[in-house]
Formats: structure tokens, C-alpha cells, sequence
């Protein structure tokens, strides 16, 4: 990870407008010495930040559990490494949870950002819907989550790797009510589009991803007592669950 994407990706953080948070990063082994020496920068500036270094890599699923148990917040939201908040992003979360002290999760619209820091492809988000859920992972960038929650059913799973977000929301919003889920229809994040990005190659980046997609939106079905089997849908990144008929209905 280059500095400058790095550094542009915590400067929007620690540039909110709210700025009770902590940042807490988790680097999976990077051999990269700019990545480290970024890291060790910001750690230095900030005692809100704080960095756990892994001694071998874990991919996705393992580095974020490790930044999930440094978190000591009520709620954790989650960012990649080289995307950015818009300013107002927490303030705007704060002050749904303030009017609403009971949301367990909360998500906002976002768009993508190429490399010169141009924008397109906003992203206008349904209100939250369980079976539209089920065929893709539309919430995706930016959501917070009620950490006693997370910490519940045991942060993100291995082996989900490249959906492992997707399974983590599926997995918590089957511990909450939809009165509990709260979309901001507003632009707050901004989605960095690079060659090696989902974001950019529609998925062909990362096919792995739907695998695991398909495995994850499975065992939901599967543990809410629903009977049918999982397919890939007709475009990269959609899905369609093909239901077991029960009986003999109209």
C-alpha cells in the first residue's frame, strides 16, 4: 500500500467533524516498509490510533478480527485501507444514533473514487431489505455495527475470505429487528477504484469473492430455516436462491 493512499485514507477519518473514535489498524505482516513506516507515523500522531502488527499473515477475516479486539468503542464501522470517509460521515451516524439510542446498525450511501480523486458511480441505497440482502451485498461501504453484537457471534469467519463482509452482516442482522437498521441516504463514502479492485473489475479481480458470497448467503438461509440452494445470479456479484418447494401451494 502506497503512503500517499494510506495516509489519504486516515487523514479522512481523522479530519471528521465528530471526533470521539478511535482508529484501530491491524497489519497482516506487510513486507512493505512505506506501509510500516506510515503506520508507525500515524501511531505517533495520534493516540487514538492504535496498530496491531501481525507476525504472519491471515488474510482479511483474521487482521480485522485482530483490529476488532483493540476496539474498545460501543460501535465499529469498517473502511479499507486506501478508501475515504466523507467528513461528515460519523457526525452523520452520531446524530442518527442520538435521536435513536435502540439501532444496533446503520449504513449510508457511497460512490467510487479513481486514483486523480475523481468520483462517479454514486450509489442511492434501498432502505434496508432483507431479501434484496439476499441477492447482493448492497449495503457494502459505509455501515456501523453494535459491537456487543460483533463481539456475539465471533467477528468475521475464516474461510469467507473476499465476502467476509457480506457474511458478517448476514450473521448480525439475524440478532437484530429491521426497526434496528437504519439507512442515511447520503453520500459518505467514497469507494477507491484501482486495477486490483472490486470496485473497477466488477469482481473478475477477486471471483474467489463470489464463492464465498454464495457460501454465506447458504448458511443464512440454512440457519433461518429456509430450504433451497444458492446460485450465482446472472451478473458478478448477484445471487439467486432457488427455494425448495413445501407442499403443494397454488
Amino acid at each position: 500500500m502506497e503512503r500517499k493512499y494510506l495516509a489519504e485514507c486516515l487523514d479522512s477519518i481523522l479530519n471528521q467533524t465528530y471526533q470521539n473514535f478511535e482508529i484501530c489498524l491491524s497489519n497482516d505482516c506487510s513486507t512493505l516498509q512505506e506501509t510500516i513506516d506510515t503506520l508507525n507515523e500515524y501511531e505517533k500522531k495520534d493516540s487514538r490510533i492504535k496498530v496491531h502488527h501481525r507476525k504472519e499473515n491471515g488474510h482479511i477475516s483474521k487482521a480485522t478480527n485482530d483490529a476488532l479486539n483493540i476496539a474498545s468503542g460501543e460501535f465499529i464501522g469498517l473502511m479499507d485501507n486506501d478508501d475515504l470517509l466523507a467528513r461528515n460521515a460519523l457526525a452523520e451516524c452520531v446524530a442518527v444514533l442520538n435521536k435513536n439510542k435502540e439501532l444496533d446498525f446503520i449504513y449510508t450511501d457511497e460512490d467510487k473514487m479513481d486514483m486523480k480523486g475523481l468520483r462517479r458511480d454514486p450509489h442511492f441505497k434501498s432502505d434496508y431489505a432483507p431479501d434484496s440482502l439476499l441477492g447482493s451485498n448492497y449495503i457494502c461501504h459505509f455501515e456501523i455495527m453494535r459491537k456487543s453484537i460483533v463481539d456475539e457471534i465471533g467477528g468475521f469467519r475464516v474461510g469467507y475470505e473476499g465476502a467476509q463482509d457480506y457474511d458478517i452482516f448476514l450473521r448480525f442482522l439475524e440478532k437484530t429487528t429491521p426497526e434496528r437498521v437504519y439507512h442515511i441516504p447520503k453520500i459518505l463514502y467514497h469507494w477507491r477504484v484501482h486495477s486490483l479492485s472490486t470496485a473497477k473489475s466488477g469482481g473478475t479481480a477477486k471471483p474467489y469473492a463470489y464463492e464465498a458470497g454464495i457460501k454465506a448467503i447458504q448458511d443464512h438461509i440454512d440457519r433461518i430455516g429456509l430450504k433451497g440452494t444458492v446460485e450465482s445470479g446472472n451478473t458478478l456479484g448477484t445471487y439467486k436462491i432457488n427455494y425448495e418447494v413445501i407442499g403443494n401451494p397454488k
